[in-house]
C-alpha cells in the first residue's frame, strides 16, 4: 500500500508496511479497550454535589449538568484550587483543546470543567485563554473532587476525567474515571489521549520531547 507518490526507497517501504500492520493492530486494540469501557456496568450511584456555574454565579446540582436523560456527562477535573494555586499548565493545554472541540462534543454528550478555585479566579483564567465554548464550574466547598479521586485530603489536586450518567428516576450513576497516573512508571500518560498535542509529536522522528512541558505562556 502506496501513501504518498514519493519515490521512496525499498527499505523504506518495507519498513513503512511494517509500520502499518502495526497501525491496524493497535486501532483494534483500541476498539478492545473501549469495548471494555463501554461494558462497565453503570451501577454505581452518586449523591447530588453542589457547584458554583462560573458564568452565572448560579449554584448547580450535580444531576441538573445533564441537558437531557440519556445523554452521558463527560467532567474534567481541572487541577486549579486549594493547594494547587496557581492554574496547571498541563490541563489548561488540554482545556485549550475543549475549547475548540466543544461544540462538536456536545452534540452527543454533555461537557463540563471543573475546578477547585473560586469562581472569579476560574473565570479570569478562562478569559485570559479565551474559553468561550465550555461550561466551567467551581467544586471548592463540596467533597466532589475529592470523592471522585481528582483532590486528595491535603487539597492537592489530580488531573482525571469522569463520566456519569443520568438514570430515567433522575438518579446520577458513575460509569468512569481515569487519572493522568495509572502506574508508578506512568505519571502523566493515563489521560494522553485526551490530548492531540502529544499524537501529533508522536508523528515525527524526535517523538515526545523529555526536556518540555507545556506552558501558560510561551
Amino acid at each position: 500500500m502506496h501513501f504518498t507518490r514519493l519515490s521512496e526507497s525499498d527499505e523504506y517501504r518495507r519498513q513503512r508496511e511494517e509500520l502499518r500492520v502495526a497501525e491496524l493492530d493497535l486501532i483494534d486494540h483500541a476498539e478492545h479497550v473501549a469495548a471494555l469501557r463501554r461494558s462497565l456496568p453503570a451501577d454505581t450511584t452518586v449523591d447530588e454535589y453542589p457547584f458554583v456555574d462560573v458564568a452565572s454565579g448560579d449554584r448547580v446540582q450535580l444531576s441538573e449538568l445533564f441537558s437531557a436523560p440519556g445523554r452521558p456527562l463527560i467532567v474534567y477535573h481541572f487541577m486549579y484550587g486549594k493547594a494547587q494555586t496557581e492554574p496547571c499548565p498541563l490541563c489548561t493545554m488540554w482545556i485549550d483543546g475543549y475549547n475548540a472541540a466543544a461544540p462538536h462534543l456536545t452534540q452527543n454528550a454533555d461537557f463540563v470543567v471543573v475546578a477547585a478555585a473560586d469562581p472569579a479566579a476560574i473565570a479570569a483564567h478562562a478569559a485570559a485563554r479565551g474559553w468561550s465554548n465550555l461550561r466551567l464550574l467551581s467544586a471548592g466547598d463540596s467533597t466532589f473532587k475529592y470523592d471522585l479521586g481528582s483532590e486528595e485530603a491535603d487539597g492537592t489536586q489530580i488531573e482525571s476525567v469522569s463520566v456519569f450518567t443520568l438514570a430515567d428516576d433522575g438518579t446520577v450513576r458513575h460509569v468512569y474515571s481515569k487519572g493522568a497516573q495509572m502506574a508508578d512508571d506512568r505519571r502523566e500518560r493515563g489521560i494522553d489521549l485526551l490530548t492531540p498535542v502529544w499524537h501529533l509529536l508522536d508523528l515525527t522522528p524526535n517523538g515526545r520531547p523529555h526536556d518540555w512541558y507545556p506552558a501558560l505562556h510561551y
